[in-house]
């Protein structure tokens, strides 16, 4: 799949049917899941409605994640293979995934305000998830550095590959440190679980994330094949102009 789709005008006539249809996913989820969160979910018995705010703060932590998951994959491919596409997946997942972590961050900070009364705790879990963001900043950053796109995609794929230490310690802070945020609820064997009233809306929404994450990383990478088209195109009329046309 990943060999069928390095090749761009393949992957743009995949982009042609899969853009509109993660657009689609995305709307329908996400205005089930808000109404499901919302209307439906019912308050904390401790936190009031104040829990609402968990439907978006975890999605986004999630997603945090897993986008940096995906900027690994394509950095990896884009190491051994010098995949253009990969590397264009690769900017492309960076930037979507440092949206949701500063989304998380954010209402992270709010839900904390309201439960912990502290917009802010220097712990394990907060502290890594903005490592994380300043990782995507930096990652972004390198290929801001210089205009030569080969040494700036390799010089980029190894950070984010050696950023990759940090998702497991986002993963396990709260088990490794004392911490104010609360540990695994779902995710550990042996945890105590979400009802359903409550977990329906929550994978809703991490739903609508996630198809939002595959709309906008289509749209970006399709956007990147066309702009270095066109790059193509005038550099190679640039190259065509003789002494005697000037």
């Amino acid at each position: 799949m990943i060999n069928y789709l390095a090749n761009p005008q393949r992957f743009l006539r995949f982009a042609r049917f899969a853009a509109p249809l993660f657009m689609v996913l995305f709307f329908l989820f996400l205005g089930y899941g808000l109404w499901q969160a919302l209307v439906v979910s019912p308050a904390d018995t401790k936190q009031g409605n104040a829990v609402r705010i968990m439907y978006v703060h975890v999605p986004a932590a999630w997603m945090a994640m897993a986008s940096y998951l995906a900027l690994f994959i394509a950095s990896l491919v884009s190491f051994v293979w010098r995949h253009n596409l990969a590397d264009y997946g690769a900017r492309a997942f960076a930037r979507i995934g440092a949206t949701f972590t500063a989304l998380c961050l954010v209402t992270g900070s709010i839900w904390g305000h309201t439960s912990w009364g502290t917009w802010w705790q220097w712990d394990g879990r907060m502290t890594s998830v903005l490592v994380l963001f300043f990782i995507y900043l930096a990652y972004l950053f390198i290929w801001q550095f210089t205009d030569d796109r080969k040494p700036a995609a390799r010089f980029a794929a190894i950070f984010a590959m050696v950023g990759l230490i940090n998702i497991p310690i986002i993963k396990f802070s709260v088990d490794w440190w004392n911490s104010l945020h609360q540990t695994a609820t779902i995710s550990n064997v042996g945890a105590p679980g979400l009802d359903k009233s409550m977990g329906t809306p929550l994978l809703l929404m991490f739903l609508a994330y996630l198809s939002l994450f595959a709309w906008l990383s289509i749209q970006q990478v399709r956007t990147d094949i066309h702009t270095a088209k066109n790059k193509r195109v005038r550099t190679d009329k640039a190259a065509t102009i003789t002494v005697e046309d000037l």
